[in-house]
């Protein structure tokens, strides 16, 4: 297998055709994030996206679509704000992320969502979990016809719920859509607050991070963007959701609510707005990402598996990877509350790292992160 890479700026009109038709095997969509519109999108933003190209026999085999390498490490297009990660390779190419290594001039590649595409990841998996659809090709009315003869309890529940919030706050109501991007600065305040409260890296306050997302919104309604979901009871907004779509797939991305709605399930609510239109908004697939919350099985209809993990080969970023590794290992000797030390410590650099390709922005980062929220004083 030879592996060229390039700038996807230079990319030919005929490298991304094959890429837009290998990403829609038999004519379905794999997911939004693997067509070469993400990685455009995050290059404009960030201008250091690459392609690895692979070929066999002289013929076009796959495109990688990364970050140019820091460290000796290189990371799949967006991340971690992709969820699918893959190498996109022609019908009956299987193609190991191993072959990637080397043509993209790093000794470690990791990621966090990749679709393995047949592959035995076993020996590289550090988790395996399953991003979860909801196929609403037949339309919102026979899906929920179909769940809740499956989950009658719970859907019966939501109808409550719903209910009560209309007596005690108004009539609920659904929005798509963000002309004004009200809806996204609501969305942006309350993810800082939940981030914040649970002591997470807030996302939306990385640069580029931002303006991606800021780029994509005003795609609303084009071929490839995001769409913009509100629930409102009476004229109070109660919850917000940004998700990418294209191909009829509609990928749940940054979903959020005011903390005074909780009592009504907000979040789900929105969910079943968005799956009542769904054939008005043109999606035959929701998928609900990866996770294991507890209100995804009522949801799911099946899950596409996905893989967390890293491939190292000779060099200081793997030596250093698999030093980290072998802390954890030692650590989980000593007291819980101790053991996972390491594992966290690993797990907030790393997210940082992917986010910030420079030293100074990651270390900047880092202290932000760490700040007290002068909120909860």
């Amino acid at each position: 297998m030879r592996v060229e890479t390039v700038s996807i700026r230079d990319l030919t009109p005929a490298d991304v055709r094959r890429w837009n038709a290998w990403t829609a095997p038999g004519g379905q969509l794999s997911s939004p994030y693997l067509l070469p519109d993400f990685a455009e999108a995050v290059d404009r933003v960030r201008r250091d996206v690459r392609v690895s190209v692979l070929s066999d026999g002289g013929e076009p085999a796959g495109y990688f679509a990364h970050h140019t390498p820091k460290g000796g490490v290189v990371r799949p297009v967006g991340s971690p704000m992709s969820d699918y990660q893959g190498v996109v390779a022609a019908p009956g190419v299987r193609i190991h992320p191993r072959d990637v290594l080397a043509g993209a001039g790093a000794c470690a590649l990791v990621y966090d969502n990749w679709l393995a595409a047949g592959h035995d990841l076993s020996r590289e998996r550090r988790e395996r979990d399953g991003s979860v659809i909801c196929d609403v090709s037949e339309g919102g009315d026979a899906w929920f016809a179909a769940q809740s003869l499956l989950h009658r309890d719970h859907f019966k529940k939501m109808a409550r719920r719903l209910r009560k919030a209309e007596t005690e706050f108004g009539p609920a109501h659904f929005v798509f859509g963000d002309p004004t991007g009200d809806h996204y600065a609501a969305l942006k305040a309350w993810k800082g607050q939940q981030y914040r409260a649970t002591g997470k890296l807030d996302v939306l306050s990385v640069g580029w991070a931002d303006q991606l997302l800021a780029d994509l919104r005003r795609r609303e309604g084009s071929p490839f963007g995001t769409l913009t979901a509100a629930l409102y009871f009476g004229d109070r907004l109660a919850a917000v959701e940004i998700g990418l779509m294209a191909g009829g797939v509609y990928h749940s991305w940054f979903p959020a609510y005011d903390a005074k709605f909780a009592c009504a399930s907000p979040g789900l609510l929105l969910i079943h707005g968005l799956i009542e239109n769904a054939q008005r908004l043109g999606m035959t697939r929701i998928d609900l990402g990866r996770g294991h919350g507890q209100y995804k099985k009522y949801y799911g209809n099946y899950e596409v598996p996905l893989d967390t993990g890293r491939v190292l080969d000779a060099g200081l970023a793997a030596f250093m990877i698999r030093g980290w590794e072998t802390a954890e290992a030692c650590a989980r000797i000593l007291p819980p509350n101790v053991a996972e030390i390491p594992a966290r410590v690993r797990r907030r650099w790393a997210q940082i790292s992917a986010f910030e390709p420079d030293l100074p922005a990651r270390l900047g980062t880092l202290a932000r992160s760490l700040r007290p929220d002068p909120q909860a004083a």
